[in-house]
């Protein structure tokens, strides 16, 4: 078993340095009854260009470790860093791109992505600015869109316009919450086609949420799978080892696909399935004081720029074995 999983592909990535490493962090949360723990001794190493998908239950912290990477939260007790520099606050060398687009509705696709480019560039002249728009919008087909205002546009291109903006400034690292889950089937596949070239073409690293397991077997290159909340932690990760660049087809007819698969199942819905008790059924809180951590960010005015998007959005309404050579538990 250990040959036919551990394919090139896997091989190259492990041969990196870590770039983005998560070390012994925890969350907590004071509420009226008490401090509420999301997140309790979290691990995890992550290669530069590595593509690496988080999955696990409603409340179990994805999108509160995934902020911390952004730098819109700080972890309890641990760290989170870049390149072994402590993450601290948002800024350029990281882009997020939410389920809700957060589009500012004023502007049209052109303006949303310019307002960031703008923001992060301020050296380059206008005609360069322009050009880094004008190619990025091109990039996820939407040109002939750049004049259309958000609500005169889909889902699916509002999801274009975000993953362009993000683009567009450079970052480092490419954090997706749940991008596509919002999306029908078509277009879903079809974007994650897009983000899997684009992923290609400019070696980001990528950090993506996703409750969509065939999703994750398709883009990922590592599966983390994370514990029930409350005190949450990383339960195991799965190495996906199919060969680059991924045909679809190709792979949901390979054998290791439905192993891969079917332990994952077993992992959400029998190790860690919800329990039927609705108390111990926890929500993740949302971070208090949230418009003083928006006040104090001073990492780039891009970071100021979507944190502005997000708070305007926010006003608006087993079959068999166990696949172990792709398995990394975590203690």
């Amino acid at each position: 078993m250990q040959s036919l999983m551990n394919t090139e592909n896997t091989t190259a990535t492990l041969e990196k340095a870590d770039f983005l490493t998560i070390q012994d962090v925890s969350k907590v949360y004071p509420t009226p009854s008490g401090d509420y723990t999301v997140l309790d001794g979290v691990n995890l190493n992550v290669k530069e260009g590595e593509f690496v998908c988080v999955i696990g239950h409603s409340g179990c912290g994805k999108s509160t470790l995934l902020n911390m990477i952004s730098g819109f939260n700080q972890p309890t007790t641990g760290t989170v860093k870049l390149k072994d520099k402590i993450i601290a606050e948002p800024g350029p060398d990281r882009m997020m791109v939410f389920q809700n687009y957060c589009l500012l509705p004023w502007k049209n696709v052109w303006e949303n992505v310019y307002l960031a480019v703008n923001s992060v560039f301020p050296d380059k002249n206008k005609q360069e600015k322009i050009t880094i728009v004008d190619e990025h919008l091109a990039m996820v087909g939407l040109t002939e869109a750049s004049k259309k205002k958000p609500n005169q546009i889909s889902g699916g291109m509002k999801q274009r316009v975000a993953i362009a903006r993000a683009l567009a400034i450079r970052p480092e690292v490419l954090i997706l919450d749940e991008p596509f889950g919002a999306l029908d089937a078509i277009t879903k596949e079809e974007l994650q086609e897009e983000l899997l070239e684009i992923w290609r073409n400019h070696r980001l690293t990528v950090m993506m949420i996703t409750h969509d397991i065939d999703e994750a077997l398709f883009l990922a290159d590592r599966l983390v799978m994370m514990t029930n909340g409350p005190s949450a932690k990383i339960g195991e990760v799965l190495e996906i080892p199919f060969s680059r660049p991924r045909n679809r087809a190709q792979i949901t007819e390979d054998p290791r696909y439905y192993e891969l698969r079917n332990y994952a199942l077993d992992f959400l819905f029998n190790r860690f399935a919800h329990s039927e008790d609705p108390s111990e059924d926890s929500i993740e809180p949302e971070p208090t004081n949230n418009k003083l951590k928006i006040a104090g960010i001073v990492g780039g005015l891009v970071a100021i720029s979507m944190a502005g998007f997000a708070l305007f959005q926010s006003f608006n309404g087993n079959n068999g074995q166990t696949p172990q050579n792709n398995i990394e538990r975590v203690n």
